[in-house]
This record gives C-alpha cells, sequence and structure tokens, in this order.
C-alpha cells in the first residue's frame, strides 16, 4: 500500500510539474509582422552567423526595455552588426523579456540568412543589420506597414478630425519624452478623447526609440501619422509599424493607464475563515475542518487533471496543426502560425457550411460567406478533395498573398489545413466578380463609363504593385474578370494566385513545361513555348482592358458564320478603321471624352502585340492612364487575328466561366 501512494504521490508530482511547465511555456506574445532583406545576405555556418548568434544572445539577456548593441566583425569577416530592441512602453519587464526572448527564437527562422531584420509584435520590436541606424530614423526596409481594425464607427468626418488631432497631440508628448519616472525617460506617449455624437471614446499611443532626439522622433511619428490616412481611414482602429517608431489608435483601451505603470499595490488576500467548534459538540467540530479538506483536495486534483488534461489535448492539437504546416509550407510554416485558423472557428462562423451560407460554386469546391465572433465578415473558400488546385497551388495561395498588401489586392485573412480540409479565408467583398457585370443576364447592373474607368485604373495599380513594388516580384499568371472582385465601392481587387510564379529582382522571364491557365488570356509566348514575363501578365491586362471597354467576351459565341471574329480581331478591325465608338459597349447609355475612349482602347491594342518587348510595362501603363497629354505610341497588328470561329474551350475560357466570389480556376494546357 505505502509503495502504491509513492507511486500515486511521485505521478501526481511529475503531472503537476508537467503543467507547469506548459503553463509557462504558453507565449503571451502578439506577433505582427516581420520584415528581412533579400538583397543582402548570409552563408551558413560563417562568421556572420555566429556573429549574430552572440548579438542576439546579448539581446536576449538584456534586462530593460530598451537596449541596443553591437558585435564587431569576427573570424576575418567584414560586417559590424547592430542591434537593438524596444518593448512597448507599458508592458511589465517579465513581458517585456518573454517578448524578446520569443522574438530572438523565431527571427533566424522567419529571415533565414539575411543580413538585416525586423520583427514586430504587440509587445516589442527586435532588429539587427550589417549597417548602423542608432539614433537615427530609419526608413528602411519600407516607410511602415499598417494594420487596421475594420469594425464601423459612426460619424466618419468627425471621427476622423478627432483621431488626427488626438494622434498628433500624443506625438507631441512622445516626442518631448515627458513620459516616465526619475532618470528613465521613454519616448512613449498615450492619450484618450471622446468622440462627440457617440458613446466611444478614441485610445491612441506613439512612441519611438529612446536613442532618437525628439525632432527625429516626431520627424518619424509625422510619417506614420500620415500613413494612417492612407491605410486606415474610415477605420475602427489602425496601426502603423515603423522601424524607429510606430502609431496607433483604437476604440478600446489596449495598453495599460498612467496608474498601473506607475504599479498599483499588489494585493492581499483575505486570510481564510478559522474554523472554531461549538464546545457543545466537541466531536464535530473537530471532523469538519477534516471534511473541508478532504473536499477541497479532491476537487482540486479533479480540476489538476482536467486542466493538464485540456493543455495536452490542445499541445497535441497544436502540434499536429504544427506538422501540416511543414507539409506544405515548409521552413515558411512557422511565419504562417498567426494566420492559421482552426476548424470549428470557421465552421462556426459558416453555420457548419450551411447552404444559406454558400456564396458560390466551382471546379475547385464552394465558398461561404461568414461572420467571426467579433462581427467581422469573411469569405470561406473550401477546397474540395477533388480539386484542381494541388498543394503546390495552396501553398502559392497562402505564402503569396499573406506578404502582399495593396488596396488592389484581395486581402488573405488566413487558412486551415485540419485533416482533409484546406480552407483558404479572406477578406469579404460584397460585389461579385467582373465577369458578372460584362457578361451577366441582362438583369445585373450596367457599369457606367466612370466605373470602368476606375476598375481599368486599379488593375493596372494591382498589377503594378506586383511587379514592381511589392518585396516580392510576382507574376500572377492567371489575369481574368473572374479574378477580379469589385467592392462596394466598386474598386477591383486581384484574386487568385495558386498559378502564380515569383522571380528574382533581377529577372525579366521564367520558362515551365507545365501550361496552366485559361485560354484567350494567355499570351502567346506563354501559350505556345511555356515563356512567361511580366509581359505575359501585361498581355492579359490588354484583354481585360478590351473587354471592360467593350463588354464582349474572347469570342463572339452568338455568330456562328465564318465571319465570326475574335475579341482582337474585332477591336483591330474597328480601330484600323477608325470606327472607335463601334468598340464600346452598346449598353453604355453616355461616356467620357471622345479622346478618353481612344486612350484606352489604344492602351488595350498595345498591351496585346505579338512581340513582347513591343508591349509597355505596366508602370508605363499606368503613366499612359493618369497623364492626358501623353502621345501613345501606335500599336502593332496584335497577336492571335482569327478569322474564323472558334470553338468553345473546355479548360475554363470566359465563355464557360460561372460567376462567384473568390473563385479559382486552374486549367492545363500541354504545348503541342
Amino acid at each position: 500500500m505505502t509503495t502504491m501512494v509513492m507511486a500515486s504521490h511521485r505521478a501526481f508530482f511529475l503531472l503537476f510539474s508537467f503543467l507547469l511547465r506548459f503553463l509557462f511555456s504558453e507565449s503571451q506574445t502578439t506577433f505582427l509582422f516581420n520584415a528581412c532583406s533579400s538583397t543582402k545576405t548570409f552563408t551558413a555556418n560563417s562568421s556572420f552567423q555566429s556573429d549574430l548568434t552572440t548579438l542576439l544572445s546579448s539581446l536576449s539577456s538584456a534586462n530593460t526595455d530598451f537596449y541596443n548593441t553591437t558585435v564587431a566583425a569576427g573570424g576575418g569577416g567584414e560586417d559590424t552588426i547592430y542591434g537593438l530592441f524596444m518593448c512597448r512602453g507599458d508592458v511589465t519587464l517579465q513581458v517585456c523579456r518573454q517578448c524578446v526572448g520569443t522574438a530572438v527564437q523565431r527571427v533566424p527562422s522567419m529571415c533565414g540568412f539575411s543580413k538585416e531584420a525586423i520583427i514586430w509584435y504587440d509587445e516589442c520590436l527586435l532588429r539587427y543589420s550589417n549597417r548602423s541606424f542608432f539614433s537615427t530614423v530609419d526608413t528602411s526596409p519600407q516607410t511602415g506597414f499598417p494594420l487596421w481594425n475594420t469594425g464601423n464607427v459612426s460619424g466618419q468626418a468627425n471621427f476622423k478630425s478627432i483621431m488626427f488631432t488626438t494622434m498628433n497631440k500624443t506625438a507631441d508628448e512622445a516626442a518631448a519624452a515627458k513620459h516616465g519616472l526619475g532618470e528613465k525617460m521613454k519616448k512613449y506617449a498615450t492619450k484618450e478623447a471622446n468622440i462627440s455624437g457617440s458613446h466611444q471614446t478614441l485610445y491612441s499611443l506613439a512612441q519611438c526609440t529612446p536613442d532618437l532626439s525628439p525632432g527625429d522622433c516626431r520627424k518619424c511619428l509625422d510619417g506614420a501619422i500620415g500613413r494612417l490616412s492612407s491605410c486606415c481611414e474610415g477605420m475602427a482602429g489602425g496601426r502603423v509599424l515603423c522601424p524607429s517608431c510606430n502609431v496607433r489608435y483604437e476604440v478600446f483601451r489596449f495598453y495599460r493607464s498612467d496608474d498601473q505603470l506607475v504599479g498599483t499595490p499588489t494585493s492581499i488576500l483575505p486570510s481564510p475563515p478559522t474554523l472554531s467548534s461549538d464546545p457543545r459538540v466537541k466531536g464535530k467540530g473537530k471532523s469538519a475542518p477534516i471534511i473541508v479538506i478532504v473536499v477541497v483536495c479532491i476537487v482540486g486534483t479533479a480540476i489538476v487533471f482536467g486542466f493538464a488534461y485540456y493543455l495536452l489535448k490542445h499541445r497535441m492539437k497544436k502540434s499536429r496543426r504544427a506538422v501540416l504546416r511543414q507539409k506544405y509550407f515548409g521552413s515558411e510554416g512557422t511565419s504562417l502560425e498567426p494566420l492559421e485558423f482552426n476548424l470549428a472557428t470557421i465552421e462556426s462562423a459558416t453555420n457548419k457550411f450551411s447552404e444559406e451560407s454558400r456564396l458560390g460554386k466551382g471546379g475547385f469546391g464552394q465558398v461561404y460567406k461568414g461572420i467571426l465572433s467579433n462581427g467581422q465578415n469573411i469569405a470561406v473558400k473550401r477546397l474540395s478533395k477533388g480539386s484542381g488546385q494541388g498543394a503546390e497551388e495552396f501553398k502559392n495561395e497562402v505564402l503569396f498573398i499573406a506578404r502582399l498588401q495593396h488596396i488592389n489586392l484581395v486581402t488573405l485573412l488566413g487558412f486551415c489545413i485540419e485533416g482533409q480540409e484546406k480552407i483558404l479565408v479572406y477578406e469579404y467583398v460584397p460585389n461579385r466578380s467582373l465577369d458578372y457585370f460584362l457578361f451577366g443576364s441582362g438583369k445585373s447592373k450596367v457599369l457606367n463609363w466612370l466605373e470602368r474607368c476606375k476598375i481599368i485604373g486599379g488593375v493596372a495599380r494591382g498589377i503594378l504593385y506586383l511587379h514592381d513594388h511589392s518585396r516580392l516580384k510576382i507574376i500572377h499568371r492567371d489575369l481574368k474578370p473572374s479574378n477580379i472582385l469589385l467592392d462596394d465601392e466598386m474598386n477591383p481587387k486581384i484574386s487568385d494566385f495558386g498559378l502564380a510564379k515569383m522571380v528574382a529582382i533581377s529577372e525579366n522571364e521564367g520558362k515551365t513545361n507545365r501550361i496552366a491557365g485559361t485560354y484567350g488570356y494567355m499570351s502567346p509566348e506563354y501559350a505556345m513555348f511555356g515563356k512567361y514575363s511580366e509581359k505575359s501578365d501585361v498581355f492579359s491586362f490588354g484583354i481585360i482592358t478590351l473587354q471592360i471597354i467593350s463588354g464582349r467576351k474572347n469570342t463572339n459565341c452568338h455568330e456562328q458564320s465564318k465571319d465570326a471574329y475574335s475579341l482582337i480581331s474585332y477591336v483591330w478591325n474597328q480601330w484600323r478603321d477608325e470606327k472607335f465608338l463601334e468598340i464600346l459597349d452598346p449598353n453604355l447609355k453616355e461616356f467620357g471624352s471622345y479622346n478618353e475612349v481612344t486612350k484606352c482602347i489604344q492602351i488595350g491594342l498595345l498591351c496585346v502585340q505579338k512581340n513582347p518587348d513591343l508591349r509597355p510595362s505596366m508602370a508605363k501603363v499606368v503613366h499612359y492612364l493618369t497623364n492626358d497629354s501623353i502621345q501613345l505610341p501606335f500599336p502593332q497588328e496584335p497577336a492571335f487575328l482569327l478569322l474564323g470561329p472558334m470553338e468553345p474551350s473546355t479548360s475554363g475560357s470566359a465563355s464557360n466561366e460561372s460567376y462567384s466570389i473568390n473563385e479559382v480556376s486552374v486549367s492545363e494546357f500541354l504545348p503541342r
């Protein structure tokens, strides 16, 4: 019996120790964003890697809320490494050290062999570089990364005025370094303001690294506040993360108040009541404490075992998800953990994928509308087991869109991989795809000329961002009207990156033996030889532009005569004969200036020229669209002038596409 009791006590002690390890290993930090240099890299096992390990170790051991240090080049290396961390001004030192420790552990796997890296958490930031950035307003790697809260606020104009006034007052106080105790000053400030006309309160925060001068701090905060107007206007909350400073506002308190910063006294728990015995019942007086102790022990043991079971189950579930992330995304899976939804959350949002929540259906599976617990609307793309979109396309969709942020690109909120499920979660775009408005039923809304110009310009800027302005150089390879979604203000958002290709900044083109895309939108060099480049997307953009102007599909399926032309042939013949207005969609009741119409047609024809070198870059296209005085070159005869009727494609051509939201269509053609 004694042996059994000792074994039981030992098992309980081990379980309790295991429970404590789980409790204290759970991270209290919230990952926000990271940026890594793709041009400055080092090799494995080099002296730079050894010095970087030393630097990160030094940062993780510092017992303060701001620390910067350097490690001189060792082992014959040429680079001195500069590093710092800064914790948010209101967090405790314990949380600060935990956040820095987490950042030190994760930044090597997230940024690989980059010589420059920065990682933001809600509680801290950490960065290093092979160039000196101390005491300077640093705008590298970018001017700032925006994040926003999509909740609604009433009285937009009044809210905007109060928000910017309060943010600037907060920035003034942070730059003046008035927040702090004694000699430990922080360039950190928070403010509150009542939002007139509502019962809401605005909370704002501004912070710079303490090594900046007041002037440099205010300069950095000015840039961040200015970025709020372009990213977060109309949003209930927003923040901009810069290397040297950050700003944030919300309609809820997201920081500790000033009295909490000073430190509130630790609450003193009341002493447990003394158990007194009645002298008239002495026996009962002695047994009562024993009964209470036994009951408390039983209940406490049950709670501990139940909690341990919950944590074990939760950790095993997280472990399974980590294995799946590793399977689909390799070493990049760790950085994607904050984007991962669990299946239960998605099922709850979509009412278990009910028929009432279904928005559309395609060859890939189904799309559902969902509502998260915070009230946010989402679009859920649930890939079927027999979907043509395989593991590689799913990986592309997550990796590419998760790193891209632009007003004309659909926003990926997250993904889910559990069991056989592959699910993508996007922002909800209320209007349908562009093809519904161009080729849908007669009852659908007819786009006016201003809306068509707005869509052409937005799509052009979105493609330009992919080619030139994003951290990655992306060639989409499947641009078409069904992959262009329209929001409630008819702003276009490019979607479906399953076939996208990333190329090096210095590369101009690539080649593949697997031809995938949609017939009628593929450039001739890609369809016939598998060569893709930025000019492949330019060709697709040209087709889309001509379709927006004319309202025509790629083929005139209503005419079965031998004189039925392809879209390009039709537009070219009308252009050549100077019958420009004949090209316009007959449903248009009015249009802009004559010069504006001819310019848009001419840009479309320039983009579909047979020789890729003659097609303009997307930078030139955007310049053409925004500059009325520039003289455009005259287009040469375009590619694919088909004088006979074209057979309907069975591989996802525009004539066979269905209208849906967030649709993925994948078609493959083998070169002959």
